[in-house]
């Protein structure tokens, strides 16, 4: 992991301010002589900037977005707690961490994190952004700011606003997680009970009815308690708890709730999804039911450049993360 230390004043959209910011990144192959080489993957809400990690099959030696072909760059969002500035970081005007007086960015102030690190490396064009669920919020806000710079986009299980759908579900997260008696303490443990019932909430949303059906039904029909299901849930919430951190999440949600790509540009998401110039692939998953496959329609039938297919998965939401094969194959198809 490297980092970028912008030693300058980070203003937000909402008009608070940082002294500095740093942002972690990851690169991977190097930049070719025409610098027409660069994929830059967006991640969703809580990865990090190691996409080899966390997209196995998708990007790595021998996957569709290959080092040995492409110059790749993914950087942590603002807010997060791998690296870049976000509420662990150490505020140095009180040389302790910032916790809950960490600004709120929206996904416009992680895009403009992006454009200084972009700028920082020297990178001219971007031959192919990539972002699924909240790593596609990011996209599609760059793509709009920075028309030229961008030149073809692949868009996974995303939106161009958060809905009322998406928005209710980050609200019962934050709830859960501002019910810990420890919220808002000053501590990197603060919120973690809370947080781990706000993991659970989300999995409901990642998965569907028919995976947790098939992997977490007990055969035991005497059974009346410690149900496989529970220890899943359990499980995934402890997991997250270990290496994520509550006032991270808490904030991030009310960053996701921001999005809308018509915020004070004038015009209707329509028309603002009409003005965009880039070549663009929509995939969704039909059994999405966090952003479902009516979201990517919207964008398929007003981006003037655009494919849209989906891919089935048991997993829901997150088969666009798990189901490679399938989306390597159609990024294949439009892309080479």
């Amino acid at each position: 992991m490297k980092v970028y230390h912008y030693k300058k004043k980070f203003s937000f959209e909402n008009g608070a301010s940082l002294p500095e910011i740093s942002i972690a990144y990851h690169t991977y192959g190097s930049l070719n002589k025409e610098k027409n080489n660069v994929v830059w993957v967006c991640h969703h809400l809580t990865a990090n900037s190691n996409a080899v990690d966390w997209w196995p099959g998708m990007i790595g030696t021998g996957c569709i977005i290959n080092p040995q072909e492409h110059f790749i760059v993914c950087a942590n969002i603002l807010g997060s707690c791998y690296g870049s500035t976000g509420p662990l970081a150490v505020d140095p005007k009180k040389n302790q961490p910032y916790y809950s007086n960490f600004p709120f960015p929206t996904i416009r102030d992680m895009v403009k994190a992006h454009i200084l690190l972009r700028e920082h490396l020297g990178i001219e064009k971007i031959n192919l952004l990539i972002g699924g669920s909240m790593g596609g919020y990011q996209a599609l806000e760059w793509s709009i700011t920075e028309k030229k710079v961008i030149e073809k986009m692949v868009l996974l299980a995303t939106s161009p606003a958060e809905s009322a759908w998406g928005i209710a579900i980050h609200t019962a997260q934050r709830l859960a997680i501002e019910a810990d008696y420890t919220w808002k303490d000053h501590s990197h443990f603060a919120g973690s009970k809370g947080l781990k019932a706000a993991r659970a909430i989300g999995m409901l949303t990642y998965r569907n009815y028919n995976i947790m059906v098939q992997n977490q039904t007990d055969s035991d029909n005497e059974k009346i308690d410690d149900f496989k299901a529970s220890s899943y849930i359990n499980y995934q919430g402890e997991k997250l708890v270990r290496r994520f951190n509550a006032y991270c999440y808490w904030l991030l949600t009310k960053s996701m709730d921001s999005h809308n790509i018509a915020r004070g540009r004038g015009a209707s998401i329509e028309s603002i999804l009409q003005s965009i110039k880039q070549k663009v692939l929509l995939i969704g998953v039909t059994n999405d039911i966090l952003c479902p496959i009516e979201q990517q329609q919207v964008m398929a039938d007003n981006i003037p450049d655009s494919k849209f297919v989906t891919i089935d998965s048991a997993y829901g939401h997150d088969g666009f993360m798990v189901e490679t094969q399938k989306v390597s194959a159609h990024i294949s198809a439009w892309w080479k």
